[in-house]
């Protein structure tokens, strides 16, 4: 291959899809057309211990002197219980092999929770993500830089760029939801969180689906992604004789994913607000789809462009009225579409990422 190589470098994979390892694929790919190879590496410490995988990494970097590394940050790729506190010497090893580094902050704040083990969690990883910072000769963060609590301090050092969907996405899919078909309407969602969470975002689901189907007739709901099966004992009681006809799907392919997305009519996204890193609400975005979510502290441009159609959590029953809205009133449901399919082109699309890595890539000296 040509191009100038960037090492994208990634700790801990994740189970049982890896999301950040997927993005960086579609990544890779994209930079392609802008003459960067994109090569995945890992720093191995699951396997080998800390001690080890610090002193391969150390070899290894001797090959990177001058190049682009993209130190991926999640908190539990860097440590099995979420105290990144190993990732500044990660960071320490690449500068003086004489790397460029930048890091791209897929988990933009600390973890949430109210015990002690959640503080300490949270005080670690607030001093590891303000270390990198410091540390690296750029950062890439998947939210608008103003919507970050802990960076006040540096804003001109970073830079955001959205996360795009990992799917395999072409103009057919956004194309097709403009033409307006007959027969059962589908409503999708990609991914439930598991534990707690998962039970209140079950509850939120089958509380709105039921309601809409009570209005617009049968519904067809497809449950895909992430703890789908977990949660398909409970769907299928909760829906028995009731006019939603379920599918739980599990997790698929890409393509499966793609093909499912782009045969739904709505995306229903539950799992906490909606925001420029939340890949699975940007899937349905990427397939030309309305998507019924709520915003929050980290909502903000470009994600307001696509296809929202917002619903307030604090209001009793709003997600079923404002899913109702987009199901019965086509017109509406087509222009959503068509927005989505536009911010999906503009902004999340991996070409319209991979342009903006370019851009600081070569523009760093």
């Amino acid at each position: 291959m040509s191009g100038k190589r960037v090492i994208a470098l990634l700790g801990r994979p994740d189970a049982p899809t890896d999301a950040v390892e997927e993005y960086c694929r579609y990544l890779g790919e994209a930079l392609m057309a802008e003459d960067f190879e994109l090569v995945i590496e890992r720093v191995a410490w699951p396997e080998s211990g800390w001690t080890r995988a610090a002193s391969a990494l150390r070899r290894r970097a001797r090959g990177w002197r001058e190049e682009w590394v993209l130190v991926q940050y999640t908190a539990l790729a860097w440590s099995a219980r979420g105290f990144p506190l190993r990732l500044p010497q990660v960071l320490k090893i690449l500068k003086a092999a004489g790397a460029r580094v930048g890091v791209v902050f897929h988990d933009v704040e600390p973890f949430s929770g109210k015990r002690v083990i959640d503080q300490l969690r949270r005080g670690a990883q607030l001093y590891a993500m303000r270390k990198a910072l410091r540390l690296s000769d750029a950062a890439v963060f998947t939210v608008p830089m103003e919507k970050i609590s802990w960076n006040k301090r540096r804003p001109g050092k970073g830079c955001f760029i959205p996360v795009g969907a990992n799917l395999p996405t072409s103009g057919e899919a956004g194309s097709r939801k403009s033409i307006l078909t007959s027969g059962t309407l589908s409503v999708a969602v990609f991914g439930i969180t598991g534990g707690e969470s998962g039970r209140k975002e079950i509850e939120n689901i089958v509380e709105a689906v039921r309601f809409a189907a009570s209005r617009v007739g049968n519904l067809r709901l497809i449950v895909l992604g992430r703890n789908a099966q977990s949660a398909e004992a409970e769907l299928s009681k909760r829906f028995r004789n009731s006019a939603v006809e379920l599918h739980v799907l599990g997790v698929l392919s890409a393509e499966d994913v793609a093909r499912s997305l782009s045969d739904s009519d709505v995306l229903l996204f539950v799992r906490g607000h909606i925001s420029t890193r939340r890949g699975s609400a940007i899937a349905g975005i990427a397939c030309g789809l309305p998507v019924v979510a709520f915003e929050g502290p980290e909502t903000a441009a470009p994600i307001t462009e696509a296809g929202l159609a917002l619903f307030s959590p604090q209001r009793k029953g709003d997600l079923g009225a404002v899913l109702v809205r987009v199901l019965e009133d086509e017109h509406y449901r087509t222009s959503l579409a068509q927005r989505s399919w536009l911010a999906q082109r503009q902004y999340f699309s991996w070409q319209a990422i991979a342009a903006r890595y370019a851009e600081f890539m070569r523009g760093e000296k």
